[in-house]
């Protein structure tokens, strides 16, 4: 591996000549470009990557369906290494449902060709899967880990999620859910980071004391970041009785690296009183009169588990804006009820 300002002149060399071949339709001298895209990657400083990204972004529609992937997995990397998010998603992002589309396609024909257990995309491939299903929707199956992992990669960003629009994101969750039904695998990190939400206005009703707050949820990746969030918001700002976590617990749950032991301090319930599940994401907490609501009960038994982020690289905040009038929080825990009072 080549670094210094060698690689880095080497990089930006591949990254031209790369761009040059696929836009000439020049098929020997694009693959040539890049083994040597890929292999000097490493070398390339941010300023390179920063530079690099929206060009590699912008020619995703060019590049052929077997190439596509690892270059929107370099796009990603280009990214992660301070390259603009904003700038390089809108193409990356039609790529990924360009390839969901192409997985539905794949699912269909190996169910009419057969069935059976679905080839491991990051394993050994059948030489007759081809055949079987079409080069373009054998390469969307083999090829969507790739694009799972340059998506989450561009969805980390606050920028990319509000701009991504209610429209496109439904559209990607119902493609994704389509294919997650039809061919048995989770793909839960982009399942997660699609369902994230931003700005996302929230009303917290502790029943115990009979208080209630407003807060606002940003880029919290599932529902054990939530609960660590909550305490440090509630218990440890003073609002309300327990264990507050420690400072670095809540840091991690923010936007500091790294995962501390923590303890649970509430039950996380509905409003109709099903339990909120920490494994769960913050979109499960159901909306009512236009805002989602979430009742805290004592927790039934201890739980702990390692307080972090989900997405490593996505910042996540909560933030009190007020403490709900008593009558306000009374009036909303009276429409609330547990599954016992239902009878359940």
């Amino acid at each position: 591996m080549i670094f210094g300002n060698k690689g880095r002149e080497r990089f930006c060399e591949a990254v031209a000549g790369f761009e040059a071949a696929v836009l000439e339709r020049d098929t020997a001298r694009a693959e040539h470009e890049f083994q040597q895209l890929h292999q000097h990657f490493q070398g390339a400083g941010a300023q390179e990557t920063a530079q690099a990204a929206p060009r590699l972004a912008a020619l995703l529609p060019e590049i052929p369906p077997g190439p596509r992937g690892t270059v929107a997995v370099i796009v990603g990397a280009c990214v992660e290494r301070g390259a603009d998010p904003a700038v390089c998603a809108p193409r990356l992002l039609d790529g990924l449902a360009g390839t969901l589309a192409g997985v539905r396609e794949f699912c269909e024909r190996w169910a009419a060709t057969g069935g059976g257990e679905l080839p491991d995309p990051e394993g050994e491939q059948d030489p007759g899967l081809f055949d079987r299903v079409g080069p373009e929707a054998a390469l969307a199956w083999l090829t969507l880990p790739q694009w799972e992992m340059a998506g989450v990669a561009m969805l980390n960003h606050a920028a990319v999620r509000t701009a991504l629009g209610t429209d496109r994101r439904t559209a990607l969750l119902t493609a994704l859910r389509e294919v997650q039904e039809a061919s048995g695998h989770e793909f839960k990190c982009l399942h997660y980071a699609l369902l994230v939400l931003d700005d996302e206005p929230l009303i917290v009703l502790d029943r115990p004391t009979g208080t209630g707050f407003a807060l606002r949820m940003s880029g919290l990746g599932d529902n054990f970041q939530l609960h660590t969030l909550l305490a440090d918001v509630l218990i440890g700002g003073g609002h309300l009785p327990g264990r507050a976590p420690s400072a670095e617990e809540a840091a991690v749950c923010r936007d500091q690296p790294g995962q501390v032991h923590t303890t649970g301090s509430f039950n996380l319930v509905s409003p109709t009183g099903e339990w909120v599940w920490n494994e769960g994401t913050p979109s499960d907490i159901p909306v009512v009169d236009g805002t989602r609501l979430l009742v805290l009960d004592p927790p039934p038994y201890q739980r702990s588990w390692p307080a972090g982020r989900f997405f490593p690289h996505m910042s996540g905040d909560l933030v009190l804006e007020r403490a709900l009038a008593p009558e306000e929080a009374a009036r909303l825990l009276a429409g609330c009820v547990t599954k016992e009072a239902r009878g359940d």
